[in-house]
């Protein structure tokens, strides 16, 4: 069992694509892929392929949604998806805590069963959330 979750070769490395999947920073293989085909994964401070090889002691930056992102440093590198808490042991987290969510009502919410919203409607709900780029009117 050692030898799966260590990485179980004489170098010591992972595929950076393989390792963010293995330790849940991501869904799934391909979307690790895809984060590091558009330049959101960096090792050690460069834009890295999918085939780059991670160890242990490396600083991995994964830009996420919503302009977050997640700083890792490599503790244990694993080929296979674990557990949530045996991920967590893979490696340290330094990232900033995320921003907190903003406690707004929901804007243009209905009643159930008053059917389609009315042209004048439509656009006071867009007026209260901004969307037009005009202030709301009094």
């Amino acid at each position: 069992m050692a030898s799966e979750t260590s990485g179980g070769d004489a170098t010591g490395t992972v595929r950076v694509d393989s390792w963010i999947w293995s330790v849940r920073l991501v869904k799934s293989r391909s979307m690790g892929a895809a984060a590091c085909k558009g330049g959101h994964v960096r090792v050690n401070g460069e834009r890295v392929k999918p085939s780059h090889g991670v160890k242990p002691g490396d600083e991995v930056r994964l830009r996420q949604a919503e302009g977050r992102e997640r700083i890792v440093i490599v503790k244990r590198v694993i080929r296979k998806r674990v557990g949530a808490p045996v991920a967590v042991e893979c490696y340290a987290d330094n990232s900033p805590p995320p921003p907190p969510r903003e406690a707004v009502a929901p804007a243009g919410i209905r009643d159930r069963g008053t059917g389609r919203p009315t042209k004048r409607d439509r656009r006071e709900m867009e007026r209260l959330r901004g969307v037009l780029g005009q202030p709301p009117t009094p």
